[in-house]
């Protein structure tokens, strides 16, 4: 009696073995987009090259760890070019979910192309790991499966910006305000903000300019004319990389000077405007200082200097400058490594609470890492920086607000070239 109930026990262990063993994937498939070409070109492949870099990296050293199997598993990359079309991005991100049937769904870059996989990703029930789609209208109440990874939402993301004006701007002689942004989620969340803040604020200011246009502007002297009638003090543009070199180049080669100018991507992406704006029309102009070029102290995986070592040790002949989607990709990675060493099963809403056990927890290479409650990033927020003259034919930045971080003071009015 005792050997036919050992023998049950055993076979019951072994069967129980072998269960255990047979749901333990040989693989972690996880799907992405990404723009070889197109508008989005710019910021898309930096990202997907700075996840190449963290998933070559983990699967070097046997895979990721994954908490509810106990192990490392191999990455899968599954990822498809969206020439940045939208719907191409929203047939491939279908393609991803129902014919690939990936693990984690993460977002091409920005707002525009990640505006595609949300619909889908909720329907569908799968978690979105959103990498730079930062529209505020993204996040709601009603969706809980898209968390922004790499950088804070577009409402929080100006708040340096706003109170430079607001606070800083009437102690230089800033009155009067221009706003002018691309009509996307991305950029349109980022000109309310600022609009907001000024006309809640005390301060003396008066917004004299305030046109949105289509994101495919590509010629700037018209609005650049009419803007310059108003007169303003401080001028506001927000748009995508094409919107803000076509900006630049057009008011540099128009001899208009305006005393304090603020572009998104000056910062976000210095190398590539440098190469494609030029040095003359990028000096003293205000910008995001991001996480590449300010370093912030890791807690998790690499420095900034051993990350853009990475990089050229990767990429020694690419033509995808440096910046901070770079960064971005890096640490979208980052954030799956932690949260799959956290979960407790591979459920979606299972990964989506692992993610939230990071929240305020995790620092990298782009800062701390914070939600609120709607998966919205409120962390990783930039300072506010100024490209001034290096003395070497180049450009640096000095962060001028807020005063905590600051190492210089602003040059206003800008001199003129």
């Amino acid at each position: 009696m005792l050997r036919i109930i050992f023998s049950y026990l055993l076979a019951g262990l072994l069967f129980l073995f072998s269960a255990v063993a047979g749901a333990t994937p040989n693989e972690i498939k996880i799907g992405t987009l990404y723009a070889s070409s197109g508008p989005f070109a710019a910021i898309s492949m930096p990202v997907y090259l700075g996840l190449k870099i963290w998933v070559s990296q983990e699967n070097a050293a046997g895979g990721v760890m994954v908490k509810p199997y106990g192990k490392r598993i191999p990455i899968k990359l599954i990822a498809y070019d969206d020439q940045s079309n939208t719907a191409t991005a929203a047939t491939l991100y279908n393609q991803l979910i129902t014919q690939d049937k990936v693990d984690l769904l993460i977002s091409d870059s920005g707002s525009v192309l990640t505006a595609m996989a949300i619909p889908l990703a909720k329907e569908h029930k799968m978690l979105l790991f959103d990498t730079t789609g930062t529209g505020g209208t993204f996040f709601t109440g009603d969706n809980q499966y898209i968390v922004l990874m790499s950088d804070p939402v577009s409402t929080v993301w100006p708040k340096y910006v706003g109170q430079f004006l607001t606070k800083e701007g009437p102690r230089l002689g800033i009155k009067r305000v221009a706003i002018l942004y691309a009509t996307n989620d991305y950029t349109s969340t980022q000109a309310n903000t600022v609009r907001s803040m000024i006309k809640d604020s005390k301060a003396p200011l008066t917004i004299v300019y305030d046109k949105g246009v289509p994101t495919s502007t590509s010629n700037y002297t018209v609005l650049i004319n009419g803007m310059r009638a108003t007169q303003p003090d401080a001028v506001v543009q927000m748009g995508y990389p094409d919107n803000d070199v076509a900006f630049l180049r057009d008011l540099h080669e128009s001899g208009t000077h305006f005393k304090w100018v603020f572009d998104i991507y000056p910062g976000l992406e210095t190398d590539h405007l440098l190469k494609t704006a030029g040095v003359d029309a990028m000096k003293y102009v205000y910008s995001y200082v991001t996480s590449s070029a300010y370093q912030y102290k890791a807690e998790s995986g690499m420095s900034l200097p051993e990350f853009h070592a990475a990089w050229d040790k990767a990429y020694p002949n690419s033509k995808v400058a440096f910046g901070f989607n770079s960064v971005a990709g890096y640490t979208t990675g980052l954030i799956l490594q932690n949260t799959l060493a956290a979960t407790k099963s591979m459920k979606q809403l299972d990964l989506r609470e692992a993610v939230f056990s990071l929240s305020g927890k995790l620092k990298t290479l782009d800062g701390t890492f914070e939600l609120n409650e709607h998966g919205a990033q409120i962390g990783e927020i930039t300072p506010l920086g100024q490209l001034v003259p290096d003395g070497k034919g180049g450009l640096k930045f000095n962060i001028v607000y807020p005063s905590n971080l600051a190492n210089a003071k602003p040059v206003y009015p800008s001199p003129a070239n």
